[in-house]
């Protein structure tokens, strides 16, 4: 791994750890390369919303996927020095089973002069099966 990739995994791990909600959340960067992030969130009984089912609440599964997208912005060979959220669609197929780590992995396939396009996919351990997919829009600030 080269120096610019060490950088900007040193870069996104920073990101997320300058979100107070990752890292109240639990966090935790996986993999970045070249336009692609994954970050993991482990089952945590206090992010369930419904306590009769155990089910993780639907916002923390939002924050994980747009904290996700935004890290593989940065990562992206373009070279972004900055990002925030334009618009971000989510569809929950599924509750995601309790007591599974929720990890997503994002994708930014397009960066124009100022916005980046991002796809995502959110899983529990059924990786086949996603318990929410995303598509974005975010900013793409200059060069550093």
């Amino acid at each position: 791994m080269g120096p610019v990739m060490n950088d900007k995994i040193k870069r996104a791990s920073q990101f997320i750890q300058a979100l107070p909600h990752s890292v109240a959340l639990g966090m935790e960067l996986e993999d970045l390369n070249a336009g692609t992030a994954v970050i993991g969130m482990p089952y945590d009984a206090k992010l369930v919303g419904d306590p009769r089912t155990g089910v993780v609440h639907g916002g923390a599964v939002s924050a994980l996927m747009d904290t996700t997208c935004g890290a593989a912005v940065m990562s992206h060979p373009s070279n972004p020095a900055g990002t925030a959220t334009m618009d971000l669609r989510i569809e929950y197929l599924r509750a995601a089973t309790p007591g599974q780590r929720i990890t997503t992995t994002a994708t930014c396939y397009h960066v124009t002069r100022s916005v980046a396009f991002v796809r995502a996919t959110a899983t529990d351990a059924d990786t086949d099966n996603p318990v929410a997919m995303a598509t974005g829009t975010f900013t793409a600030e200059g060069k550093p």
